[in-house]
């Protein structure tokens, strides 16, 4: 269990290192680095190199943005698998459908409870 816990730590710091260091040293915008972690995450699980990192991790590396990529790349090749074709259009909505939801309603809540503040 230990272990479990070490390598989930691990990966995930190690992702959000690479993160951090792109914010400190490019001009990219924090949300062109999301987006670009969504874009690897798909891209890593379709060629086979991040489901490894996941047997690995667990948490560690489903939890970060490019574990959102993975999630959306599992749901398609499932959706594919039982729907044919139309998987494609609706594997990667289903599979992360929770995930968006709580999303949405956690934004609803914090703007019904918190004032926003401009710069």
């Amino acid at each position: 269990m230990f272990l479990d816990f070490f390598w989930a730590f691990i990966i995930g710091g190690i992702l959000c290192v690479i993160a951090q260091i792109l914010i400190d040293k490019t001009n990219l915008t924090p949300a062109r680095i999301l987006v670009a972690y969504v874009c690897a995450g798909v891209f890593l699980t379709a060629v086979g190199l991040y489901q490894p990192l996941v047997d690995l991790a667990g948490s560690g590396a489903t939890t970060p943005l490019s574990g959102f990529g993975y999630s959306i790349a599992k749901g398609i090749q499932k959706a594919i698998s039982e729907k044919g074709a139309i998987g494609i259009l609706t594997g990667g909505l289903s599979a992360t459908s929770a995930g968006i939801t709580l999303s949405i309603v956690m934004g609803l809540l914090m703007a019904l409870f918190f004032k926003s503040k401009s710069k």
